[in-house]
């Protein structure tokens, strides 16, 4: 499964166009490409696409390339900007993101 079976292309170029020169912001990012509205088990299918190495997390080394998940002409996240990212999904502190807490951040 590839994210342009999920999302609309489109939308996902104008949301990292929004992004290019501005601090990422995930929940500005994520109701952009309409995940927002998405179902929880859309959503999950999305987090699946993002889990590059399949551990049913997304670790930090996998969040600086998480905008190339989205499309190949994503830019990586800087250092800050994935430190905010998983700071703002990781509830339970264990420095990495699961599916829940995936979907928790896109629908808050």
């Amino acid at each position: 499964m590839t994210m342009t079976d999920l999302l609309k292309a489109e939308e996902i170029k104008r949301a990292l166009q929004a992004f290019e020169g501005e601090t990422f912001d995930p929940r500005k990012f994520f109701e952009m490409v309409g995940m927002r509205a998405m179902s929880a088990e859309n959503v999950k299918k999305v987090f699946r696409v993002l889990d590059v190495d399949g551990s049913g997390f997304i670790e930090e080394e996998e969040l600086k390339y998480v905008l190339k998940g989205f499309s190949k002409e994503g830019r990586d996240l800087t250092d800050a900007e994935t430190s905010e990212f998983l700071k703002a999904a990781d509830k339970d502190g264990d420095g990495k993101i699961g599916i829940d807490e995936f979907e928790i951040l896109v629908h808050e």
